[in-house]
């Protein structure tokens, strides 16, 4: 006959219930201090009666033992602070939902027939020209911004009967007295949805797109 195999649920179900005991007395400072005195107690009892433990070494070992306590205490501190931080975080950020952000890239943002986009001056510019791009790489349209001052301007283009099938892009032409000025292009799209990701706050756009609360250059 074959014996039956025995039943360790419970024998397994106590050995985790005892790690993760032992895994928070690990970073409970008062089991920390607990097991220090025990250990120090201890000590004494068995020490050599012709040559016990000296004060400098037990007061050595009572400040290693606080110092550790203060640690641990700093470090739950500190995670109960990030975890605030982190709720505090999300909690503003739903405020931005229904706002346009400012990222790089050179896409055009539809509404109907107006589309949007933005730019940035690296300084002023007495001239600057949006080129709208097509599919095959052919100049659809120019919209002309006139001079502008540094920093980053928004701007419009209709596209009347056109689809937005036919456009790829747009590229920015600026200079000032016959010189280039570096020029970057900003992708403007509506915030759909925010939310938190490995401690970071993500920024979900109505394209699809999701970008880290770092990348986004300005809310309008």
């Amino acid at each position: 006959m074959f014996a039956q195999p025995m039943d360790l649920s419970g024998l397994d179900a106590a050995i985790g219930s005892s790690t993760a005991g032992a895994r928070r007395n690990a970073m409970d400072p008062e089991a920390s201090q607990d097991r220090f005195l025990k250990l120090l107690v201890a000590q004494l009892n068995n020490q050599d009666p012709l040559n016990p433990m000296d004060n400098a070494q037990m007061t050595t070992q009572m400040a290693q033992i606080n110092t550790v306590s203060g640690i641990q205490e700093l470090n739950a501190t500190l995670k109960g602070m990030a975890t605030q931080m982190m709720a505090a975080q999300t909690l503003q950020g739903a405020a931005l939902i229904g706002r346009d952000v400012l990222s790089e890239g050179s896409q055009l943002n539809f509404e109907g027939s107006m589309a949007r986009g933005a730019l940035s001056l690296d300084r002023a510019a007495t001239q600057v020209q949006v080129d709208i791009i097509g599919r095959n790489g052919e100049r659809i349209d120019t919209v002309s911004l006139g001079a502008l001052g540094p920093g980053q301007h928004a701007f419009e283009w209709d596209a009347g009967e056109r689809s937005r099938a036919e456009v790829a892009r747009f590229e920015i032409r600026a200079q000032a007295g016959g010189e280039p000025v570096l020029a970057t292009p900003l992708t403007r799209v509506r915030v759909a949805a925010v939310g938190l990701a490995n401690g970071t706050l993500n920024v979900q756009l109505q394209n699809g797109q999701t970008l880290a609360y770092s990348e986004v250059r300005a809310f309008v």
